[in-house]
């Protein structure tokens, strides 16, 4: 059992003496030890304090260069990019309201500038690193879709990055759309599939099953656009798409047969 020794406490014996002898010689090697790491340490960093501060050098002028890099090269470069863009983005939304050979013209001035403002093209060329050069490429692909230039959709589309709930999936399910044009119709409902399960929206999702579902039938795969129709009714019914199973429905299961 320990015992609790009080403080002024005297060893009464030669054996509780010997005791506190030897408690004494550990504590003093201990330290004794502590000491002679410390000392070691300090002569370590008394050698080396040259390549020391190199380092930490180093590492804050790379800090600060990341951080002037935002602030005055990336950033007005991005606000540069957004205002150079504003006049294709304007062609491109006057066209989806036009129709036939003046949504074409419209589309391509987009792409390519007017009235001596960047096209898409450009922006893409010239800002590439930017936020909106990475924008551009999604609307360069639709524009390019828009105006039969399928494979110029695809490559720009591929290229585009995007988290957002919507614009990923649309941009993936445009070279869907792209491959069917093309008269691929396998390479389509594999990008379908995918647009289909990007994200879970309202939208996008039964907008893509519906797709995939429609493609599958147009390759004969009944059973596959069965199960996309099935899962636009029972998960999205409140759809646009779901007004449109039964149509299809019917189709898909007659194939089967």
């Amino acid at each position: 059992m320990a015992t609790y020794k009080k403080r002024g406490y005297k060893p009464n014996n030669k054996e509780e003496q010997q005791a506190a002898v030897e408690d004494h010689s550990t504590t003093a090697e201990v330290f004794n030890s502590l000491d002679e790491g410390a000392s070691k340490t300090e002569a370590w960093v008394a050698r080396n304090q040259k390549y020391i501060f190199i380092i930490i050098g180093v590492a804050a002028a790379a800090i600060l260069g990341y951080l002037a890099y935002e602030e005055f090269i990336q950033e007005p470069k991005e606000a540069e990019a957004a205002n150079e863009m504003f006049m294709a983005q304007q062609y491109f939304d006057t066209a989806l309201q036009a129709s036939g050979a003046q949504s074409d013209s419209l589309f391509n001035l987009a792409l390519t500038g007017g009235e001596g403002k960047y096209g898409f093209q450009d922006i893409i060329e010239n800002y590439g690193a930017t936020n909106a050069g990475n924008l551009a490429l999604y609307y360069a692909g639709m524009a390019y879709l828009n105006t039969n230039q399928y494979q110029q959709a695809i490559e720009s589309l591929d290229d585009f990055e995007s988290d957002d709930q919507i614009l990923a999936p649309l941009a993936k399910g445009a070279i869907g759309d792209a491959f069917l044009q093309l008269d691929q119709p396998e390479e389509a409902l594999s990008y379908y599939e995918e647009a289909a399960k990007m994200r879970d929206n309202n939208f996008t999702t039964p907008k893509f099953l519906m797709k995939a579902a429609v493609t599958a039938i147009k390759l004969g795969d009944g059973a596959t656009a069965e199960k996309y129709l099935n899962k636009i009714q029972n998960e999205y019914p409140d759809s646009v798409e779901a007004n449109r199973v039964k149509v299809y429905l019917g189709q898909a299961q007659t194939m089967q047969q």
